[in-house]
């Protein structure tokens, strides 16, 4: 579902400035002087009911309609909604077509956000007034609407009000907007707006219910609460400073009714705002100083400090939030688990409140909250208001649905209520078949607790009945329909309502049909469904039922037969008669023959299979073999070709000084220049090697190894690992790799040094270290991971030594079920992000695309789709599975990897009093297909241990000895070889 625009749009965190003014401040403080004047203008009519008749004859003309008017106006210089005037037909006739497709686009799928909001706009834009009145009215039953689109909603309301009746509109407008997410900005409006009325019956008390009210919701905000106190304050001092001119001519009992009690009205109101731990408390108390004519109490005082106190206990969690990026969930986390520590209940349902403006899609945090109000605050109204906004927020979620129905059936709420809540659930779209299944539980077991078995027939069972058949067709129809499956393969709602007809309802017939329906639905060859049966019928049924269920179980289970049988055995042994005994004995035995017959034919079958395989693995290793002493004696041949051709030229007095051969060119050394003898005796005369070079094996490994000694080696210094990166999956054709690859770097700061990896015989090896001045470089080098460089993607990662550093992760793509990411396969190689992107963005908001491509960069036809919750990416799969695309089909699922196979611990490679068997390596991708071992069969062959001697150690293993042989050349190896 596409609720998710709703985290787009929520507002951070911000800390009061106190330094310079920052953008758009002085339209703020233009704005709070408008509402200034507002107060102290509107407050005249709440001064002459204070005050008596003599104020109202000495503010003649001002009317009741002055505060709406001059309200109207501040929400405009606020916030105007704009007009938007087109210039060309055209445009109009295009938003027209628009709004039609999106009407058309909601008449099909309801639970579209983005249509709604979309249509909302254009609407706006036409100036449909009653349409877009109308199009909000529908989004806000189905969604909770963000701050932004509920203050667009109110002002375009508040400019057309014109009379009391459009003013009460207004107010239910407005207590809907606060009961969505905690808003102080609509708060505050609200408390501005209703000043407005202040001047009809009930006005001020309406004005005071509604900063109270906001108090209790906001007040407590660290760094938005402080609006709501001042506005308030503001309005009562207003009242104050109205009076005050005419205070002096009223009694003392008037006086001390009215001016001294509204005075002491603005003084409560300071005691209360410095009682509580708020951002910029120092001004509030300096303000406080200035404006009391009388000292401050020392009690005032102490609640000052005290809260100056707990101040510092929160700015930590305060100012990680502040500089922390939205939606900051880790951060709120803290907090929530701060305040629960602390423990006060008003603080913790306001944190929670917060942490869900930005975080709204997060069940886990509903489900947080929920669980805290059902266990500790248990109020009625405020429980089920957080259950409601829970399951409009995140309605693809089974557990917030259930949590909602016990909710509702603890505090008592209507059944059909409660029914109109679980219908609701059903048409949620969950994204499995098992949250199907799920819900009707929870539902049956609500309506389980409504009857009352005492009674033989009553309406409650009867209409319990009616939905456990409502419920298996449910599953069969709709639910196997969408997912190919149930949910309910163990058939758990039947045998719940076989339980239920047969320990409440004492009506095991029926719990007998319903269990031979169970097991018509391929569990009859489970062992643990026939004992389910078996102990529900020695529970509530007799003894030849029993008799009868352990029979047909001997004959139809396939996994645990054994089991099976020994519970026959045993029942008859306590209560059966020689014959029952006897027909027992001879059923069992013939069903284990039977299952011994097969499974000794089985493994006849696979012990088959495997020889088969084993000696094609053979074959082909004895092929290999053969293909390489082949070639080893070719070799052989050649060299003593070679070495007769040497002896001659020797003969012919060829004294000239034998070159070393150079198979490549290391570095930047190069053959000596002019030296055409030398060339020539090092290159050939047709450009192949020169035939002495190549003559023994002996000195062919001596060349290789004096190679190595001269390549040099790359030195890491791992105290420089903070100002180094490693650079990965690099063409191994780069000629020359630091040259390369220090102009690409030098773009993130200065390189010190690029160190490229070489093999002993000079070959590039695809990875190199990239050493940087500063560490902010390195970090920026970061950034250019996954760039293309010469057609392959290059990894860049941290360096870190991981045997220092064990705990260190790097990044890996998750291998877990996600439910907001789709598994896209078989999409063309031609396909590009962009094309996919235009197709998966018309079913919901796509957060991110990323193509599956191989080493060398190039496509592997399978992509994984990102949405912004699991509503969309269930819409997406019903929508995307099977499209063609480019004459291909498409596969989507919900991105669940398969689980790698965990290597095989050591003890389990141990035979019970052998020895260890050692676990054969392979490389990352698994053994490959001309991977040989070294070591020869008849050193692999492991003798059957000997007779321990009696009074004496056991003699070791053969494979042992084998293992401590001392080492042999690969020459060694191939005469083994050789010789079979």
């Amino acid at each position: 579902m596409a609720t998710a625009a709703a985290t787009s749009a929520s507002e951070p965190e911000a800390e009061p400035k106190a330094g310079p003014k920052a953008e758009g401040e002085e339209e703020e403080v233009k704005a709070a002087r408008t509402r200034r004047k507002v107060l102290s203008r509107a407050v005249a009519a709440a001064t002459c009911k204070t005050m008596g008749p003599g104020w109202d004859q000495q503010e003649e003309g001002m009317s009741e309609s002055d505060g709406d008017e001059e309200y109207a106006m501040a929400s405009s210089a606020e916030s105007s909604p704009g007009e938007y005037e087109w210039e060309y037909d055209e445009e109009e006739e295009k938003n027209q077509l628009e709004i039609e497709r999106l009407e058309e686009q909601l008449s099909i799928n309801v639970y579209d956000y983005n249509c709604h909001v979309d249509l909302i706009r254009l609407l706006r834009l036409e100036g449909e007034l009653t349409k877009v009145r109308m199009a909000r009215q529908k989004m806000s039953e189905i969604f909770p609407l963000t701050e932004e689109l509920w203050l667009e909603w109110l002002h375009d309301e508040i400019s057309m009000a014109l009379d009391g009746l459009d003013r009460e509109h207004v107010y239910d407008l407005f207590e809907k907007a606060v009961k969505d997410y905690i808003c102080p900005n609509i708060w505050l409006e609200y408390g501005q707006y209703s000043v407005g009325g202040i001047g009809q019956k009930g006005g001020l008390e309406k004005v005071r219910s509604v900063f109270e009210r906001a108090l209790s919701s906001v007040g407590l905000h660290m760094t938005k609460g402080l609006a709501i106190w001042e506005a308030y304050r503001e309005f009562e001092s207003a009242i104050v400073e109205a009076a005050r001119p005419i205070a002096g001519f009223l009694s003392p009992f008037d006086r001390e009714q009215t001016f001294d009690s509204q005075l002491e009205k603005v003084h409560s109101l300071f005691r209360r705002q410095l009682a509580i731990p708020l951002y910029d408390m120092e001004a509030t108390f300096a303000e406080y100083e200035e404006w009391s004519e009388d000292p401050i109490p020392e009690s005032v005082i102490q609640s000052y400090n005290k809260a100056l106190q707990q101040l510092e206990k929160y700015k930590p969690y305060e100012e990680a939030l502040l500089q922390a990026e939205a939606p900051r969930l880790a951060e709120y986390q803290a907090y929530i688990d701060f305040e629960v520590k602390i423990g006060d209940p008003a603080r913790i349902q306001l944190i929670f409140e917060r942490a869900l403006v930005e975080n709204c899609l997060v069940p886990d945090l509903w489900i947080r909250y929920s669980q805290y109000l059902d266990r500790h605050l248990k109020v009625k109204d405020l429980v089920l208001s957080v259950h409601n906004r829970a399951v409009r927020n995140c309605p693809w979620t089974v557990a917030l649905w259930t949590r909602y129905l016990l909710a509702m059936e603890r505090h008592g709420v209507d059944h059909r209520v409660i029914s109109v809540t679980f219908e609701k659930a059903l048409s949620a779209g969950f994204i499995q078949a098992t949250d199907y299944v799920e819900i009707w539980q929870a539902y049956l077991d609500y309506l389980r607790r409504r009857v009352d078995f005492k009674q033989d027939s009553s309406k409650e069972l009867e209409e319990l009945r009616a939905a456990f058949t409502r419920a298996l067709e449910y599953l069969k129809q709709e639910v196997e329909e969408r997912f190919n499956e149930s949910g309910d393969p163990s058939c758990m709602i039947m045998q719940n309502w076989a339980r239920m007809e047969a320990r409440l309802c004492n009506n095991m017939q029926k719990a007998r049909e319903l269990w031979d329906s169970i097991m018509t639905k391929g569990n009859a060859k489970y062992a643990n469904m026939w004992l389910e049966y078996y102990n529900l019928e020695r529970a509530h049924g007799d003894t030849q039922h029993c008799r009868k269920a352990l029979h047909r179980a001997v004959q139809c289970t396939s996994d645990y037969p054994e089991h099976v049988c020994e519970v026959l055995l045993t029942m008859e042994r306590t209560e059966g008669t020689l014959e029952d005994w006897d027909v027992a004995v001879q059923k069992t035995e013939t069903r284990l023959a039977r299952v011994n017959e097969q499974r000794i034919k089985a493994a006849e079958k696979e012990a088959a299979l495997t020889q088969q395989e084993e000696e094609k693995a053979e074959q082909r290793k004895r092929a290999r073999a053969e293909k390489k002493a082949l070639k080893k004696k070719k070799k052989t041949r050649g060299g003593d070709k070679r070495k007769a051709d040497e002896g001659e030229e020797k003969e012919w007095g060829d004294d000239e000084e034998e070159q070393p051969s150079k198979r490549r060119r290391l570095g930047n050394s190069v053959p000596p220049a002019g030296d055409a003898q030398g060339l020539e005796a090092q290159t050939g005369l047709f450009g192949k090697s020169a035939p002495g070079d190549v003559d023994s094996p002996s000195k062919q490994k001596e060349r290789a190894a004096a190679l190595k000694r001269d390549m040099p080696k790359v030195l890491h210094d791992s105290s420089k690992d903070s100002i180094t990166v490693f650079v990965s999956n690099l063409p191994y054709s780069m000629g020359e790799p630091a040259a390369q690859l220090r102009p690409l770097f030098e773009a993130c700061g200065e390189v010190v040094d690029v160190r490229p990896i070489f093999s002993s015989r000079g070959d590039f090896r695809g990875y190199c270290y990239v050493e940087f001045k500063e560490e902010r470089s390195a970090q920026q080098a970061l950034e250019l991971d996954r760039k293309d460089v010469e057609g392959r993607p290059m990894f860049v990662s941290p360096c870190v030594d991981k045997s220092k550093n064990p705990d260190f992760k790097v990044f890996r793509y998750s291998t877990a079920l996600e439910k907001h990411k789709l598994f896209v396969s078989g999409l063309p190689f031609s396909c590009t992000k962009e094309e996919l992107e235009e197709i998966c963005k018309a079913h919901g908001t796509v957060k991110d695309i990323r193509l599956v491509t191989n080493r060398a960069g190039k496509p592997k036809g399978l992509a994984y789709v990102e949405y912004e919750n699991e509503s969309q990416a269930s819409q997406a799969v019903l929508k995307m599975d099977g499209m063609t695309i480019k004459e291909n089909v498409i596969k989507v699922a919900i991105s669940n990897p398969p689980q790698r196979k965990v290597p095989e611990k050591p003890e389990a490679r141990r035979a019970p009093g052998g020895p260890m068997v050692p676990r054969q390596m392979y490389g990352a991708r698994g053994k490959g297909r001309t991977q040989l071992s070294l070591l020869p069969r008849a050193l692999q062959r492991t003798s059957a241990p000997a007779a321990q001697a009696e009074n004496g150690p056991a003699p070791q293993p053969a494979a042992t000895a084998a293992t401590e042989a001392p080492k042999m050349s690969n020459a060694d190896f191939a005469k083994l070889l050789l010789r079979k």
